[in-house]
C-alpha cells in the first residue's frame, strides 16, 4: 500500500476552531452553565456560545462576581462551576473566588484569555503572568 492509497481511504477530518473545541469539551463533560463577563481575548468563545443552545451563559457585572456565582452554583448543585473571563484584569479579578474554591474543595474551572504567546512578557495591553498569578490558588493550571 502506498501513501496515496492510504490517503484515499481516510475520511476527511472535520476542522474545528479553538472556541468550538472548548465548548465541545465542556459539553462532553456535562457543563450546562458558564458564568462570565466578555472581553476582547475571549470573544471567539463568546461568539460560539451564542451559536449553540446546550450551554447557557450567565452574564455578570464583574469577573469576581462570575467566580463567586460559579462557586455558588457548584456548591448548590454538586456540578463543576465554570468561569469565563478575559485576559489581564479579567483573570486577576478571579483570584478571590479561585482561592475560596481551592480552600473549600469546590470544583471550579476558570477559562481566561491571554495575549498572543509572542507578546507574553512584553507589557502588552492586558498582559500579565496569568499562570504564575493563579498557580498558588489552583490545583492545576495550564497555558494553551
Amino acid at each position: 500500500m502506498t501513501g496515496t492509497d492510504n490517503q484515499a481511504n481516510e475520511q476527511p477530518s472535520m476542522q474545528m476552531t479553538g472556541a468550538e473545541i472548548v465548548l465541545r469539551a465542556l459539553k462532553d463533560n456535562g457543563v450546562e452553565h458558564i458564568f462570565g463577563y466578555p472581553g476582547g481575548s475571549v470573544l471567539p468563545i463568546y461568539d460560539e456560545i451564542f451559536q449553540q443552545d446546550d450551554i447557557q451563559h450567565i452574564l455578570v457585572r464583574h469577573e469576581q462576581g462570575a467566580g463567586h456565582a460559579a462557586e455558588g452554583y457548584a456548591r448548590s448543585t454538586g456540578k463543576v462551576g465554570v468561569v469565563l473571563v478575559t485576559s489581564g484584569p479579567g483573570v486577576t479579578n478571579t483570584i478571590t473566588p479561585l482561592q475560596d474554591a481551592l480552600m473549600d474543595s469546590i470544583p471550579l474551572v476558570c477559562l481566561s484569555g491571554q495575549v498572543p504567546t509572542t507578546l507574553i512578557g512584553s507589557d502588552a495591553f492586558q498582559e500579565c503572568d496569568t499562570v504564575g498569578i493563579t498557580r498558588p490558588c489552583t490545583k492545576h493550571n495550564w497555558l494553551v
